[in-house]
């Protein structure tokens, strides 16, 4: 079944939300094209500051409306945090008297300059379009970031309209709170088409996954708790098997039977529609139509012929190994979402552990599942998590006990009425992130952190944080300071572990990634190809049909896009608990089928 339903009752407004890598993203696009086909005027809107929806739709990605070529009637828009900041900051400075003098003007351009400010300008962007701004289309469609970062950008109507209402002070994190004000209005028409359930459909998209499905339920409960209760289930990549004797066909299609049987409460009772598993890659326009649209099955795609062989990848164990020759460092585990980045971590962190070292799995990751992933005894492992609420909370604490101190009452609540900006956040979960990469000086810290678009907010607050305290080294030639940032660019103290799919939207991301990183000044370690059913032996038609393009991404990785290349196959049974984990750093022939003619090196 493909999802009729969806699409005869889309609303004006439509969230494509879910864990990463479920298909939100292809999903949204065939949305769009098809409603747009059917002869409707449909704007596109990624709010993903890792999306990828200009290689699946073959245009480039601005932040202003773009015409999509081969339709009539769909436009993308793109919007961009780091331009929305530009324009933001300009707005609020030219409200500034003239009179006011140029300190003071440093003084704002410095409030303004951190990851809480794009953040908000993103999202302001975001709520123009639900206050008015999408008027010329008949639907207007958000490809969303990852489920954590999504919640919080469909809360920030809520949390910045209660921080407006309550806050009488002249200035917050954001520079002169009259740069709020300008916007109160929009926030509340924002807040007000969310919740109305004739013009918005939250659609919460996952994959027969056990992982993914708890999220989904997870998002489905904290959205009705914030009023978005017209919700929609889709279930992407249902597999059906079509030979009986595949026993990594059969163990995929049982694995997804069983968890569609008993899906959880919160998602038991919502509509849902199924999408089957495709052949080819969902790029490009005939791709993402026959998605949606019964019989209909895209052209052949043509890939690159297979390398004759794929010398350069090696099995898990080998990495785990070369972590082990250390005693001491911080092991950073990024990529897109939903490839497999906590299962990962939690496996380096285990063998680890078991080599006797000592170690600290933590995560910053909104949506984490390191503690499903760890079920059973934990070794002498310790496992945390960066709780935002929590993080937040310890934060105010700290500020009220240390500059709130010397404050008169009035003082103190002009104080604490500040922290109550939903940015406050982004600080507290930087400190806490800047506190682990400390930790790493004495024993392992491995860092499983959120989806790639989050994790880059992450590390601008790091380069923020160090251009702040090399300027304060400049006025001060006495000050020798190590930043986070120093420590997350030295190879000898950081290793950072790109996880892909052997897919090309996945593929993409980790390679964008990466220059990012390098932009930054940071080298990644390590690439690890995960699920790799090329490795997990499959004879079943579509599972075949599908070897052939991953073929191609392991030569494309092959040819030039990492220096050290692991491989994982594809798992029968999903691993979780110690045991599990620890198969999965041993000997290759423990975790690579006879079948399955591949034979990374160890």
């Amino acid at each position: 079944m493909t999802a009729p339903g969806l699409l005869s009752v889309a609303t004006r407004y439509l969230f494509f939300t879910g864990k990463g890598g479920v298909g939100k993203t292809s999903l949204a696009a065939a949305t769009a094209l098809v409603l747009a086909d059917r002869g409707g005027k449909v704007l596109l809107v990624s709010t993903d500051p890792a999306s990828n929806l200009d290689e699946i739709l073959g245009v480039e990605l601005r932040n202003s409306p773009v015409p999509v070529p081969g339709t009539t009637g769909l436009e993308v828009l793109n919007i961009d945090p780091e331009a929305a900041a530009g324009r933001y900051r300009a707005r609020v400075l030219a409200q500034l008297d003239p009179r006011v003098p140029e300190a003071k003007r440093a003084a704002v351009r410095e409030q303004l300059s951190g990851a809480c400010t794009t953040e908000i300008a993103a999202f302001d962007e975001f709520s123009a379009l639900l206050a008015g701004g999408g008027d010329a289309y008949d639907r207007v469609i958000f490809d969303t970031a990852p489920t954590g970062h999504t919640l919080r950008l469909l809360s920030l109507p809520k949390a910045w309209t209660g921080f407006l209402a309550g806050n009488t002070g002249s200035a917050s994190c954001l520079g002169p709170h009259s740069g709020l004000e300008m916007e109160e209005a929009r926030f509340r028409a924002a807040l007000d088409s969310l919740n109305d359930r004739s013009l918005t459909t939250v659609v919460l998209v996952t994959r027969p996954e056990r992982s993914a499905v708890k999220e989904a339920a997870r998002t489905a409960q904290e959205l009705t708790e914030l009023g978005l209760s017209n919700q929609r289930l889709v279930v992407n990549a249902v597999f059906a098997a079509s030979d009986a004797h595949d026993e990594v066909a059969r163990a995929l299609e049982r694995q997804g039977r069983e968890i569609l049987a008993d899906l959880p409460a919160p998602l038991a009772t919502l509509p849902r529609d199924e999408v089957p598993l495709r052949a080819c890659e969902l790029v490009g326009l005939p791709a993402l139509r026959s998605l949606l649209t019964p019989g209909r099955d895209a052209p052949p795609q043509r890939v690159s012929a297979p390398p004759a062989t794929l010398e350069s990848f090696h099995a898990l164990c080998v990495l785990a190994e070369d972590l082990a020759r250390s005693e001491r460092g911080l092991i950073m585990v990024m990529g897109k979402g939903g490839v497999g980045k906590t299962t990962l971590a939690a496996a380096l962190a285990v063998a680890l552990a078991g080599r006797g070292k000592d170690v600290h799995l933590s995560t910053t990751d909104p949506a984490a599942h390191v503690a499903e992933t760890l079920a059973g005894g934990l070794l002498s492992l310790r496992v945390s998590r960066i709780d935002p609420r929590l993080e937040t909370r310890r934060y105010v604490e700290r500020v009220m006990a240390t500059r709130g101190a010397t404050l008169d009452a009035a003082e103190r609540a002009l104080l604490l009425e500040d922290l109550r900006s939903p940015c406050t956040e982004e600080i507290a979960v930087f400190a806490a992130f800047s506190h682990l990469v400390q930790e790493a000086r004495r024993g392992f810290v491995v860092l499983d952190t959120a989806p790639t678009g989050h994790a880059l907010l992450m590390m601008d607050a790091a380069g923020a944080y160090h251009r702040q305290v090399m300027r304060s080294v400049r006025r001060d030639a006495a000050l020798r300071p190590v930043t986070p940032l120093m420590r997350l660019r030295d190879p000898a103290y950081t290793r950072i572990v790109l996880v892909t799919l052997p897919e090309a939207t996945p593929v993409s991301q980790a390679a964008a990634l990466q220059e990012d990183l390098r932009r930054a000044g940071i080298e990644p370690y390590a690439w690890i190809v995960n699920r790799s059913l090329l490795a997990a032996g499959t004879k079943d038609p579509l599972l075949a049909a599908r070897l052939a393009l991953e073929h191609a991404q392991m030569a494309r990785i092959e040819s030039g896009l990492a220096r050290r290349i692991f491989v994982v196959p594809w798992l029968t049974e999903p691993p979780v608990g110690i045991a599990a984990l620890a198969r999965m750093t041993a000997a290759a022939p423990e975790v690579y089928p006879s079948g399955s003619g591949f034979r990374p090196r160890e």
